[in-house]
């Protein structure tokens, strides 16, 4: 990834593509902080992954627990966190017609409020030290997306919409810092395999049915790797939008 260690913070860090990726970094040298709302399985993965792992228990939406993991690392670590994995996030499944919008509220606090906070606290922090480390060294803000922030799936509408509204940050972002050295990447999953499917309330049978019309499917490593690859580029190289599907994935 690069010839040197890196402090990467990520959140959603117990399951599925924060996990994957965070055991990637580790595995290649390098320092991570995660948080996820369970501590029991953050002290898990902390005894599985050892000392470059740091995991903070709290809510990713929440603008003091995100402030506490910048400076956990920098005092666990003794370096600034210089990569930052917007992962955390919510699905829920409906049609606008007939979702559940009881649960609206709380899926735009957790996709769309705790991205904006998380996506302002580390440009802040990176802008002030690119100005005198860039080009010489990397700043990286990576946002997982999904493929129906940009093409409209109406199965899914209300998470679509959050979505759309952490694309525009995302890119609205890019074109603010990006001149300051600081990357931001917006990564497009299509359908991966996880705990997101159960998380958001999809039928038993989704799978099944995903896999009859799309599969293999992608599993977190392979978002995981693709994150990886856009922190590997050198720093005047930005690699600021992939989106990744199951080769048979069609539409979305």
């Amino acid at each position: 990834m690069s010839n040197y260690s890196r402090v990467v913070l990520i959140t959603g860090v117990s399951s599925g593509i924060g996990q994957a990726t965070a055991e990637l970094l580790i595995k290649e040298g390098h320092r991570v902080i995660g948080d996820a709302r369970s501590q029991d399985k953050l002290t898990a993965l902390s005894q599985s992954l050892g000392k470059n792992f740091i995991g903070v228990s709290g809510d990713a939406s929440d603008d003091k627990h995100l402030e506490d993991m910048f400076n956990t690392a920098l005092n666990h670590f003794k370096a600034p966190v210089d990569a930052v994995i917007v992962n955390a996030g919510r699905g829920l499944s409906g049609s606008v017609k007939d979702a559940d919008l009881s649960q609206f509220d709380a899926i735009l606090k957790l996709n769309v409020s705790g991205a904006a906070q998380l996506l302002q606290q580390a440009a802040r922090r990176m802008v002030d030290v690119q100005s005198a480390h860039f080009p010489h060294r990397a700043a990286d803000i990576v946002v997982i997306g999904s493929v129906v922030g940009r093409h409209i799936s109406p199965f899914g509408a209300t998470y679509s919409a959050t979505k759309f509204a952490v694309h525009c940050l995302t890119e609205s972002l890019r074109r603010e810092i990006g001149p300051k050295g600081v990357r931001v990447t917006l990564i497009e999953p299509g359908v991966v395999v996880s705990g997101f499917q159960e998380a958001a309330g999809y039928k038993d049978d989704v799978t099944d049915i995903f896999n009859e019309k799309f599969g293999p499917l992608l599993q977190p490593i392979d978002i995981a790797n693709t994150i990886v690859f856009s922190l590997n580029q050198p720093p005047h190289i930005h690699v600021s939008n992939i989106m990744v599907r199951p080769t048979r994935q069609d539409y979305p």
